[in-house]
């Protein structure tokens, strides 16, 4: 038995504005488009570069150089540097050629479909917390200028990048690139000013740790800590690449401006930013050197305005100047954190809730995260927020770099960047298996579980783990977790539209959707919420969870796990462990408390946790049933959707035999209708001589009476073999389509005279009544074809006669209108409603128990029915 396979009906995505307008939306969750990649590889990179204004860098500068000394703070920045340097090579250049984002490349590059669901999530919430840094430095440069309200300044630092980031690339570049010019002087100014007039500052510079950490000058520990800082900038290497994948492709000659263009504007961007880096670590030696408090030199405004006091003496044009130059910087980089974020929400959103409202949505989105982040303080505590990201964000950098550099040029991955969601298994261990253990490791590092040292270094051990485990795991596994089902060629999907949203979109971004049976592009695939994956076989999480868990454990507590209460537990034991880790960092973010403050402050959140967990269960219990209930409908569904296929199946093969045997009738109709006309034809000829002669014979003198007798039986029976034959042909005409109608001037009283006179005749020789009214006045002349309608009187009215023994048969006739109508009554045997449709087909004759059979074929109302239908 076949099994009939089930396919989706396509119901067409209509997407608002905001998706449907790719200058917004900016080609979000989808490849790049070749056509929209119409700006030079140099205007691409000098857009990427706009994003190392950040005065985070200077920032960062200050606080490792105040808190670690001046040589550990240079070799911090001298060794992040050539690391992520080093790390954003490969994935500048796999960005720039495959025309993907960060997440894309994530997705392609041992992370999986939903694996990089977290890696979105990380990327994400390294533009938010860099947007708030750099909108908390604008508010308060906003304050020192215009005393305003911090608070006030945070909204206005946030709001003021929206209609920029609105219209993604276009604007953003146009911004980048006209700013740039005056950017790059403010930043340089300040410091050619301080080494003429002050050329003592450097060498005051070089020796500040000497108050710090003594006359030891390098340590280990303090370099750990500030390397921990700069680190948290690898994931800047995300948003330069989601400008690189605009950069057109390479053209032959001119490969080294597209990798001058790649470098420039990808890794090229921590050169420029470890300068900005010292020369934050300068001006926050400088700011202590002329009075200001600790606190107050490593905020970049009081920084700059120290700067800039080398260069004006006016207090006005002083605050204008750094003013002006906080300010733009803040504008050029948020604009940069704020669409980076557009993209990574729409990432992370999209895949978990199957719906799209578009990137403007998650931009606002994001800027409100940040403004929260603002309104709370996250300036205070961002040397503490930046030590734990970048565990995290270095654990992903280097699984993922560890599969380009290491897996792919090995064989262990596929060469190219498959980022689309059919070809795809949800989770890859190989990229998310190393970001997980490397994320570990490097906390529980971190945590002083293997000494200080190792604290110290935990985000070099996070690097270190993800480049081991990352071809470790590629290796054991045999890298099948790469491709769930082999894609289809290119050429096949080439100048195909998407079979949901109907839009035309490159082959790259396009891929074959067996549910729907026809080509769907990425963002419509990611989208659909209806096909359940059918596409791959056990390559959905849930699938793969349990062939992990069977290749561990035995059937019999396998079978627990995919029960009710297995679910139940697995989701309440997940959403504890979050609840937990939250309430755990609250305890720990909190000042210095007395021993009865603090135990209070633990019991507490004890009980804050033990009632979230009671809430926790029944939602859990709420959610399960509902699952199963969904589940359940979603199989039944199945079942009679399947049960149905089945059904149009057989009814299509059924269709099929009856048009076979359709054909076959039709075929076995034409060759009769064929013969009876080459019959017709061959009988006409000697039917026609009969005739003649009987007539010629029947008025012939010379006849005796008796054989006259005869000769009219002759000349009846040729009439009748002749009116045989007509009405065989017409019934070939009829079935043949070929029956021509004539519109003639008829004089129709002659026409009634003749009709009646014939049948006046037959009725009295039979020993009936026959009788003819006309109502109204009968009109000289009416227009139809002569033949058939005298035709169809005599066959009707012969009927008529033919069956009525006794009584009469009447014709009637009514002009009005310009409608000429005849009705024909008689008092015969009539006609059983049942046999009504009979009668009118060829060669059909009712006959009635006690009714003498009357002679005749069964063609006489045959002709006259279907010539007047």
């Amino acid at each position: 038995m076949t099994t009939t396979k089930q396919r989706i009906f396509p119901v067409r995505r209509n997407y608002n504005k905001w998706v449907a307008n790719q200058t917004l939306e900016d080609f979000a969750l989808r490849f790049t488009a070749k056509s929209a990649r119409r700006w030079s590889a140099k205007r691409v990179a000098l857009t990427a570069l706009g994003t190392i204004s950040f005065l985070a860098l200077e920032a960062i500068g200050g606080v490792i150089t105040l808190n670690y000394g001046i040589v550990n703070a240079i070799a911090a920045i001298a060794a992040v540097t050539v690391v992520i340097f080093l790390l954003g090579i490969p994935i500048s250049y796999h960005a720039a050629r495959y025309g993907v984002d960060i997440d894309l490349l994530t997705r392609g590059a041992g992370f999986g479909y939903l694996g990089s669901t977290l890696t979105s999530l990380i990327y994400a919430t390294f533009t938010f917390i860099f947007f708030a840094l750099e909108a908390a430095i604008m508010a308060m440069a906003l304050e020192v200028l215009f005393n305003v309200p911090l608070t006030l300044g945070y909204v206005i630092s946030s709001l003021v990048v929206i209609p920029i980031v609105t219209h993604g690339f276009t604007y953003i570049s146009r911004f980048q690139v006209w700013t740039q010019p005056l950017w790059i002087i403010l930043q340089l100014t300040p410091f050619i000013f301080i080494l003429f007039q002050d050329p003592d500052s450097l060498p005051r510079w070089l020796a500040f740790d000497n108050t710090i950490v003594g006359p030891q000058g390098f340590d280990l520990l303090l370099f750990g800590a500030a390397t921990t800082v700069m680190f948290s900038l690898v994931a800047q290497i995300g948003e330069q690449v989601d400008y690189l994948r605009f950069i057109p492709e390479a053209q032959p000659g001119k490969r080294l401006r597209w990798w001058t263009a790649v470098l420039a504007g990808g890794p090229g961007w921590i050169i420029i930013g470890a300068l900005k880096a010292l020369a934050g670590s300068l001006l926050a030696v400088l700011a202590l050197h002329h009075g200001l408090a600790t606190e107050l030199a490593q905020e970049p405004m009081h920084m700059y305005l120290v700067g800039f006091s080398h260069v004006t003496t006016h207090p006005a044009t002083l605050m204008a100047l750094a003013g002006i130059f906080v300010v733009l910087s803040q504008l050029k980089i948020n604009v940069t954190n704020a669409y980076a974020g557009s993209i990574a929400w729409s990432n992370f959103f999209s895949r978990l809730t199957h719906s799209h409202p578009g990137r403007v949505v998650w931009l606002l989105f994001n800027v409100m995260i940040a403004l929260v982040l603002m309104e709370i303080g996250i300036y205070r505590a961002f040397e503490v927020i930046l030590a734990n990201y970048a565990m995290v964000a270095m654990a992903w950098i280097g699984a993922l770099v560890a599969d380009l550099v290491i897996n792919k040029p090995l064989g262990l991955s596929p060469r190219h960047i498959e980022f689309k969601r059919a070809y795809l298994y949800d989770i890859n261990p190989v990229g998310f298996g190393a970001m997980l253990l490397a994320t570990a490791v490097a906390l529980a590092a971190r945590a002083g579980l293997w000494g200080d040292t190792a604290a110290a270094l935990a985000s070099f051990l996070a690097l270190l783990t993800a480049f081991i485990c990352a071809p470790t795991i590629a290796w054991l596994t045999k890298g099948r977790y790469y491709i769930a089902r082999p894609p289809e060629p290119q050429m096949v999907l080439q100048g195909q539209a998407c079979i949901i949203c109907e839009h035309h979109f490159d082959s790259e971004d396009m891929a074959f959707c067996p549910a729907y049976n026809a080509p769907i592009c990425s963002l419509c695939c990611s989208l659909d919420a209806r096909c359940n994956d059918a596409c791959k076989q056990h390559a959905t999480f849930q699938e793969q969870l349990m062939d992990w868990l069977g290749t561990l454990l035995p059937n019999r507590i396998l079978k627990h796990f995919n029960s009710r209460m297995g679910h139940f537990a697995s989701l309440l034991m997940l959403v504890t462990l979050v609840i937990a880790g939250f309430l755990i960092l609250v305890f720990y973010q909190l000042p210095t408390l007395s021993m009865e403050v603090e135990a209070l402050m633990a019991t507490t959140l004890a009980k804050i946790f033990a009632i979230f967990v009671i809430v926790s269960g029944v939602v859990a219990w709420l959610f399960v049933l509902a699952s199963e209930s969904r589940v359940v409908a979603h199989e039944e569904s199945h079942r009679q959707t399947r049960m149905l296929l089945e059904e149009i199946d057989a009814h299509e093969k059924t269709d099929r035999e009856l048009q076979k045997a359709k054909e076959l009738a039709e075929a076995a109709n034409q060759a009769k209708s064929r013969y009876l006309t080459s019959l017709s034809h061959e009988l006409r000829s000697p039917l026609n001589a009969a005739f003649g002669y009987a007539q010629l014979l029947e008025h012939d003198d010379t006849i005796p009476p008796e054989r006259r007798k005869a000769v009219a039986i002759i000349r009846r029976s040729t009439e009748h073999l002749s009116d045989l034959i007509e009405g065989l042909l017409e019934i070939s005409k009829i079935e043949a389509g070929r029956l021509e109608l004539y519109r003639n001037q008829v004089r129709v009283s002659a026409l009634i005279d003749e009709i009646v006179a014939m049948f006046r005749l037959q009725a009295q020789e039979k020993g009936i009544d026959f009788t003819f009214t006309s109502e109204g006045r009968i009109p000289e002349w009416v227009i139809t074809d002569e033949k058939r309608l005298r035709q169809i009187l005599i066959n009707l009215l012969s009927n008529a006669i033919k069956f009525t023994n006794h009584g009469q048969v009447s014709l009637n006739f009514r002009y009005r209108n310009q409608v000429a109508e005849f009705t024909i009554h008689d008092t015969g045997v009539g006609i059983e409603e049942e046999d009504i449709q009979r009668i009118f087909k060829p060669f059909e004759r009712v006959r009635k128990p006690g009714v003498p059979i009357a002679n005749g074929t069964g063609l006489g109302l045959t002709p006259p029915y279907s010539r007047g239908r």
